[in-house]
């Protein structure tokens, strides 16, 4: 008797393994699945997104310290570039419309919104109950004696705005190119993790504004900077603008100063301030 009632035990344990096991990866919307673009180029989750399968993942004692450790800015640089490398691996190498004004993979778009998707749960100490902004890029009147794209609007951080610029290059005319050179070089040797990089270029990829965030700081050793990016590359289709997603390119400084070190070009390195700050719960 002992014997039968020991094996039908074992039986609705191992009944109870492959019931959980069944159940398997929990189960969660794809919100990334598709967007629905409003007129003022926020996008939200389209409601009829089909559900995916995602592992249950426990975060190990190392990656709970981690977190513990990291600071509000760290977390929300942290956010931007998970968001990014979620985007590039649901590209899966395959072109995303860029063609038209609300299309996210359009290279400010794309950095614009992996800001706007993470803001929401912080802020800055300065202006604890401000709603953080990004700027646009700065009217083509307003850039002159430059070109469009290598500078954003000026927008206080009392209106919301957490970025500073970090570091500037214009070419200066009364420079010779290779003096110019060397101050876009050193211009590139500030490059941090986290920081929003634009530019008015041109080179191999094309002419104009290019937008771009770094993912890693300046490495000495290498001399290269790593970063992700929208619609850098791109192709055609249907007479629309296809762009690729990037994630962890990288590239000599050299390449990115050749870049824009054009007569009327330049860049901004644009860096989140230091007194980013969790949003407050309190209503």
């Amino acid at each position: 008797m002992l014997k039968r009632i020991l094996i039908l035990l074992a039986a609705l344990m191992v009944a109870g393994c492959l019931t959980a096991f069944a159940e398997g990866p929990n189960v969660e919307w794809n919100i990334e699945d598709e967007v629905i673009i409003l007129d003022d180029g926020e996008v939200v989750p389209d409601p009829n997104a089909t559900p995916i399968i995602t592992p249950m993942v426990s975060a190990s004692p190392e990656d709970i310290q981690t977190s513990r450790a990291m600071t509000p800015r760290e977390d929300f640089i942290e956010r931007i570039i998970a968001l990014g490398k979620q985007l590039f691996e649901k590209a899966n190498g395959h072109p995303q419309r860029a063609h038209y004004s609300g299309d996210i993979y359009v290279c400010k778009n794309f950095t614009t919104y992996l800001f706007r998707q993470n803001r929401d749960d912080f802020r800055m100490a300065e202006y604890p109950k401000t709603k953080l902004v990004i700027p646009n890029n700065k009217p083509s009147k307003n850039c002159k004696p430059y070109k469009y794209g290598l500078m954003w609007e000026d927008i206080p951080a009392e209106k919301g705005n957490p970025f500073y610029a970090a570091a500037e290059f214009r070419y200066d005319s009364n420079l010779s190119k290779e003096e110019n050179m060397d101050l876009a070089v050193a211009f590139m040797r500030e490059v941090r993790r986290g920081d929003y990089f634009q530019m008015s270029a041109d080179y191999y990829y094309g002419v104009g504004a290019h937008s771009a965030i770094m993912i890693s700081d300046y490495d000495p050793e290498t001399n290269t900077v790593h970063w992700m990016d929208s619609n850098m590359r791109g192709t055609k289709k249907n007479g629309e603008r296809y762009g690729y997603v990037q994630f962890d390119e990288v590239k000599e400084i050299e390449w990115w100063a050749e870049a824009f070190c054009h007569k009327g070009r330049g860049a901004t390195i644009y860096r989140l301030r230091d007194d980013i700050i969790y949003a407050s719960k309190e209503k």
